[in-house]
This record gives C-alpha cells, structure tokens and sequence, in this order.
C-alpha cells in the first residue's frame, strides 16, 4: 500500500531536470525511494536557488548558527507542522522529506526547509448550454463540471489557483486572495475596485469542502524541502457569483479560464487528483 501511495504523490518530484535550472536529479528508483530502504549507491546533487538568497520570507541556510527552528511545530508565526505526522531531522540537522528521496538536497525554489505550506481553491460551477440547462455527457449521463484554472507562468501548466500560506495567516484568508490575484488581477486594481470585488465573493469563500489535505507531488520538492496543501472546492451551483464576474490572468498566471472537466485532464503537480475527488463528491461527468 505504501508504495502505491508514494508512487501516486512522488513521481513528479522525482523527474529528469529540475524547475528553472539545468541542475539534474540523482536517479531514484520506485524501490528506493522509502528512506528505510538502504541506497549506498545514493549521491543526491545539492541545490538552493540563488533567487532565494536574502529573501524575508525566506529560510537561512542550516548552517547559519542565527537559525534556531522548531521543527515539527508552530515556530514564532511559521507553521513547520506536517499533515503527514512528525518529520525525522538528520544528524545534520536537516530534515527529511516524509515520502522518501526525490534526488535533490537543499531546498530547490522552496523558501522554508521542511514543510512549505500552500492552499488550492477549486472554483467550480456547472457547465451550461445555450438555454441555460446543465450541460449532460452524452455518454456517461452525467452533468459537466467546469472549474476555474490558471496557465502558471513558470511552466505553462495549468492548474488550480492556489498560492503560499502567509506567515500567521489563515488558510482560508489565502484561498480568498490567491484565488483573487490570480483570476481576477485584483493586485492592478484601486482600493474602491478592490473592496467592492471582495465585498461580492465574500460570502462565497465562507464555506468550502475539503477536497485534500497533505503532501504534494510538486517538482520543486527536494530531500529537505517539500509543498503541502489544503484543497476545498467552492462550488457556484447557480453560476451566480464568480460565473458573473469577469476573470483576468494576474500575478502568477499567464492565462485563466474555465476549463471543462473530464479523465483526460494533465495538470501540474497532483492537481489532477484533487480535481478528480472533487467530481466524485458532485457525481459528475469524469
């Protein structure tokens, strides 16, 4: 079972070269990758992404003596608590991704070593036909789903508009303002447009179903450095909220649109599953 389950959520991160880089990961087999598996053979390749360096919201490096992190807790407004249980921390005193090698040390593009927690807010709402009926699949009988996706900029992916949890601030603060600068491009807005648009889907991100929480197949991931998340859908069963207003790529995203959904989709990291636990919880077409 353990090995389904990794093989599902660390596959991505353990592929060819890595993001923004000509850096390449040491090979790690299906069969090497629990780190209680011996892997003498093991040569990970170091790397931080120069970016990081000075950043605030950033971690320093292990060595710095000024870093003092309280692992596997709330440290300060820093959350370094896993959804996956407590991480081991090496004799190094780095810790350890809880799925297993990936072939790179460091932390890649992650700002924090250990947990770098993000929220992915799944917008979606019923597909509609010219009279306005829900949209049914013709084979399997069921109605389409459609949710809100963004082209992401750095890989051309699409996928979920989700972002980084702020320091001390609450997930569900975050669903709202990703959601709102990716899709909506609120950042190159006034403050009146601002409120006002934020005043319309206020209520609408009040209440979402947790769709996932946990570990996350990204390819920034590295040995000591890895992105989990919190999935809630926010479904528009009316088309009328988002439906109404007007969505503009922003900040991360290159291009937004409802994207229909069905078994054929390809997003980044493990979106894709998170999408599809969501059309189980609607019964909709898959």
């Amino acid at each position: 079972m353990r090995s389904i389950f990794s093989r599902m959520i660390h596959h991505k991160c353990r592929q060819g070269v890595y993001p923004s880089s000509n850096v390449k990961r040491f090979e790690v087999p299906e069969t090497k990758v629990s780190w209680n598996v011996e892997y003498a053979e093991y040569q990970p390749v170091e790397y931080t992404a120069p970016v990081l360096k000075g950043k605030p919201w950033a971690d320093p490096e292990i060595s710095d003596t000024s870093f003092t992190p309280n692992w596997n807790a709330i440290d300060g407004k820093v959350n370094r608590k896993s959804f996956m249980g407590n991480y081991v921390i090496n004799k190094d005193g780095y810790p350890l991704n809880p799925i297993g090698r990936t072939g790179i040390i460091g932390r890649g593009l992650l700002g924090r070593w250990g947990p770098n927690h993000a929220a992915d807010p799944i917008v979606t709402r019923w597909k509609r036909n010219a009279s306005g009926d829900t949209d049914v699949n013709k084979n399997t009988k069921k109605p389409i789903l459609q949710f809100v996706t963004i082209q992401r900029r750095d890989s051309g992916e699409w996928a979920i508009p989700g972002g980084m949890v702020d320091p001390g601030e609450t997930v569900s603060t975050t669903l709202k303002r990703e959601f709102m600068e990716e899709t909506m491009n609120s950042l190159g807005k006034s403050k009146e447009e601002r409120e006002k648009l934020e005043k319309s889907i206020k209520d609408f991100f009040e209440n979402g179903e947790e769709i996932y929480k946990g570990y996350v197949d990204d390819p920034r991931n590295t040995d000591n450095a890895w992105m989990e998340t919190v999935a809630l859908n926010f479904h528009d069963h009316d088309n009328s909220v988002v439906g109404k207003i007007t969505l503009i790529a922003g900040d991360d995203a290159r291009n937004v649109k409802w994207m229909d959904i069905d078994k054929s989709l390809n997003l980044y990291a493990n979106h894709s599953e998170f999408i599809k636990e969501t059309v189980q919880k609607h019964n909709a077409h898959w």
